[in-house]
């Protein structure tokens, strides 16, 4: 991606590279190497019991926007996969949209650390996720270890 702001048609297409985010509802809002945020609407599909969001829906809205992160971070011609994730649930959701704000925390040849806040309307922090990203394949950026 170029370092000017990038097309609600760039931002939609990171997306539906993630087939699974797209199904969910993700949308991207901004995308740079040192921050990425998107959202997740609260739908009654991707609830458990009472009409509180799922963890699981939550985790996807961090992993994804968390994946977009550290893509941006990557050394050209690289790849990368979450290799581990872990996430605090610090409140339930039950309606209007969860907001994710992810930043690197490191950025090495080897891995890439991203840590995504979660939340809500109201603008409380919902989660706290930190996932950890291999770099498959590329060339090193200089100084990366």
């Amino acid at each position: 991606m170029a370092a000017s702001e990038p097309t609600a048609e760039q931002l939609s297409a990171l997306v539906e590279a993630m087939p699974f985010a797209a199904s969910l509802g993700v949308e991207l809002h901004e995308a740079s190497a040192g921050l990425v945020t998107g959202s997740l609407p609260w739908s009654p599909e991707a609830c458990t019991v009472g009409g509180v969001l799922h963890g699981g829906a939550l985790m996807a809205l961090a992993d994804s926007v968390g994946a977009v992160c550290a893509f941006l971070n990557l050394p050209p011609g690289a790849g990368t996969s979450t290799v581990e994730s872990k996430t605090n649930f610090l409140r339930p959701v039950s309606g209007g949209r969860v907001h994710a704000a992810s930043r690197p925390v490191h950025i090495g040849g080897t891995l890439i650390v991203v840590q995504t806040e979660l939340r809500d309307d109201q603008e409380r922090l919902v989660g706290l996720t930190t996932q950890t990203q291999i770099v498959r394949g590329g060339r090193p950026k200089d100084g990366a270890s």
